[in-house]
C-alpha cells in the first residue's frame, strides 16, 4: 500500500496512458490510498466493471480424468496361459478326453507344474465321466473353481500394524525387480498415512544405493545408506536403529540380488536376519522374496533355498503383465502355501496390487467364465 499520493501532471497521465493502454481504463479510484476512511466509503459505492456487464454463464475448460486402473483381465489376457486356454475352447469346443489331454499340456507348458496339472485334470476327468458337465463351458467353470480354491489359501494380505518399526526385509534373486517393488511399496504405505523409511542394504551393485535413494525423493521418504560395499547388515542394523529413534511406523530394507546358490551371499541374509534380532528378537517382520513371473519352475528351488536362509514369510510375485506364463504363482501356492502378498501387474506404482485369487484367476480364464 502507497504511503503518500501526489496527483501527476495532466501531460504525465497522458504520457503514461498511452505508454501502458492496459490501464487506460482503470476503474474509478485506481491509485487513491485505500486507509482514508472517507475514501474506502467512497469507493465501496462504486460498482466494479463485472457488476455493470449482463451476466452470462462462464465456460470451464473440462480437466482430464485421471487414467482408471486397467482391470486384472486387461493386465492378464496377454499371458501365454490366457491366449492358450481361449483357443483352446475355440478349437477344441467338444467335452472329450482329447480336449482334457489338450488342457493338461497347457497348464504343464504355463509353468503351472506336472503334479498340480495332472491332478487338477484327472479331477476334472472324473467328474466329465460322471456326465456332471453339460459341456466344455461347464467344464471352464470347474477349472475356474478348482484354481481359486489352490489359491484362496496364499491369499493373505500383509498386516504392518500392531509393530513400530514393522521391519520387512527384501529378498530375492538379480533382476527380479526389488528395489522398484520396495519404491512402490513405499509409496502405497506412504498414501495409507504410515510414516515409512528405506534401507540401502544392497551395497553389492554398482549404482543400487542411487536407485533407492532416488525411489525414496519421488516418495518422499528417508533413506538410510552408507555407500556402495558397505557391510548390508550393519547398515540395515543402523536403519532400524533410526527408524526407532524417529518413531517410523514401517522400516523397508533392500538387499543385494543373489544366486540361490551362492553360498556368500546367502550366508550374508543369515547375519542380517542374526543382527536384526539383536535390536528386536521378533525382527524382521516380513521376509518378502520377489519372484519374477517369468522364472518358471526355477522359482521353487529359488524359494526353498531363500526359506531355508532368510525365514521366507511372504511372496511378491512380478511381471505378469505381458507374456508372462502366471501359471509359476499355482506352482509355489500347492509347493509352499506361503502367502502371497502382492502381484505386479504394470509399472506404475498402482501396478502392484494386493493378491486376489479370483481376480487372478478370472484374468487368466476366457471371458465367458471370467467374473471381469
Amino acid at each position: 500500500m502507497l504511503k503518500f499520493w501526489k496527483k501527476k501532471p495532466a501531460a504525465a497521465q497522458a504520457a503514461a496512458k498511452q505508454a501502458n493502454p492496459a490501464t487506460a481504463e482503470a476503474p474509478a479510484g485506481a491509485g487513491v490510498p485505500e486507509s482514508h476512511p472517507l475514501l474506502r466509503e467512497a469507493l465501496a459505492e462504486i460498482p466494479s466493471p463485472a457488476d455493470t456487464q449482463p451476466q452470462t454463464e462462464r465456460f470451464v475448460a473440462p480437466t482430464a480424468a485421471a487414467p482408471a486402473r486397467r482391470s486384472w483381465r486387461e493386465r492378464l489376457s496377454a499371458s501365454a496361459f490366457s491366449r492358450n486356454l481361449g483357443a483352446l475352447f475355440v478349437r477344441h469346443p467338444k467335452l472329450d478326453d482329447d480336449l482334457l489331454d489338450e488342457l493338461e499340456t497347457i497348464l504343464i507348458t504355463a509353468d503351472v507344474g506336472v503334479e498340480a496339472s495332472t491332478e487338477l485334470v484327472e479331477a476334472l476327468r472324473k467328474r466329465m465321466h460322471k456326465r456332471e458337465f453339460a459341456d466344455a463351458p461347464a467344464l471352464l467353470a470347474a477349472l475356474r473353481q478348482a484354481l481359486v480354491s489352490l489359491l484362496e489359501p496364499v491369499q493373505q494380505s500383509l498386516q504392518v500394524e500392531g509393530r513400530k518399526p514393522f521391519v520387512t526385509l527384501v529378498v530375492g534373486i538379480n533382476g527380479v525387480g526389488k528395489t522398484t517393488t520396495i519404491g512402490k511399496l513405499a509409496r502405497r504405505w506412504r498414501d495409507e498415512g504410515h510414516a515409512v523409511m528405506l534401507a540401502a542394504g544392497d551395497t553389492f551393485r554398482a549404482a543400487a544405493v542411487e536407485q533407492l535413494k532416488a525411489w525414496g525423493e519421488r516418495n518422499q521418504v528417508p533413506v538410510i545408506s552408507q555407500g556402495q560395499d558397505a557391510d548390508a547388515a550393519s547398515v540395515i542394523f543402523d536403519a532400524l536403529q533410526t527408524a526407532r529413534s524417529r518413531g517410523i511406523d514401517i522400516l523397508i530394507a533392500d538387499t543385494a540380488g543373489r544366486l540361490h546358490t551362492q553360498g556368500g551371499l546367502m550366508d550374508e541374509l543369515g547375519k542380517i536376519v542374526r543382527v536384526l534380532k539383536k535390536l528386536d528378537p521378533d525382527a524382521p517382520h516380513e521376509v518378502l522374496m520377489v519372484i519374477d513371473g517369468t522364472t518358471g519352475q526355477n522359482a521353487i528351488s529359488q524359494v526353498r533355498q531363500f526359506r531355508q536362509i532368510a525365514g521366507v514369510t511372504g511372496l511378491v510375485v512380478t511381471k505378469l503383465d505381458g507374456t508372462a506364463k502366471g501359471g509359476v504363482v499355482f506352482a509355489l501356492a500347492r509347493e509352499f502355501g506361503l502367502p502371497i502378498r502382492f502381484v505386479g501387474l504394470g509399472e506404475t506404482a498402482t501396478d502392484l496390487r494386493s493378491f486376489e485369487a479370483a481376480a487372478f484367476v478370472d484374468g487368466l480364464l476366457p471371458e465367458s467364465v471370467g467374473r471381469g
